[in-house]
């Protein structure tokens, strides 16, 4: 039987193998993403960035006949990525090592679809990405402070990016601590996407 079964996104975060300091984005935060990547069973995706892999896997199963990219810079990062694809049987995802946006240029499929999330070179990666964006594409980012934001937002600005939207998520989980259940917050998120019309 497969780890996950099912073909909904929202894979529980303890099912991913890990490595301590490597961030997992939060499975609110990532059905949220994903949502907002409007994917079709035959995109093209680049994650850029992509950590533990938690969008390559999702991405992977949810687009069968899809081609997956995972950007990542840290072989060793690189291998978890491959690992977790390989745990939850998805075959359509390629690793790619290196920085982005130094990188993209190895990748011979140009993307109908890009996430990112974070990073140091916000706004070259970002211009880098939208020259090589199909037309129609979109593309998602995720910004974990207001300075993030910001940059993103002039960015998308600048590019012209059409049919922007904004959404930052306010997450709640159970959990339990000692003997007692409390709801926890996870790190609110800005999700900001948009679209190059053709």
């Amino acid at each position: 039987m497969s780890l996950w079964p099912f073909i909904t996104p929202g894979i529980p975060d303890r099912l991913f193998e890990r490595l301590p300091g490597i961030p997992l984005t939060k499975r609110e935060i990532r059905v949220l993403l994903i949502s907002a990547l409007r994917l079709r069973k035959d995109s093209v995706l680049w994650d850029i960035g992509a950590g533990t892999g938690t969008i390559p896997v999702e991405c992977g199963l949810l687009c069968p006949e899809g081609r997956i990219f995972a950007i990542e810079r840290d072989n060793e990062v690189a291998s978890l990525i491959r690992e977790n694809c390989d745990r939850f049987s998805v075959p359509n995802v390629e690793v790619i090592e290196g920085n982005a946006p130094e990188c993209l240029d190895r990748i011979s499929v140009r993307p109908h679809r890009v996430c990112f999330e974070g990073g140091k070179s916000l706004k070259p990666i970002l211009e880098a990405v939208w020259n090589l964006l199909l037309p129609d594409g979109r593309i998602v980012a995720t910004a974990g402070s207001l300075e993030s934001l910001y940059l993103l937002s002039e960015g998308f600005a600048q590019l012209q990016v059409r049919n922007i939207e904004v959404v930052q998520s306010g997450v709640n989980r159970l959990e339990t601590r000692g003997n007692n259940q409390v709801l926890a917050a996870v790190d609110p998120m800005f999700i900001i996407s948009g679209e190059k019309l053709s």
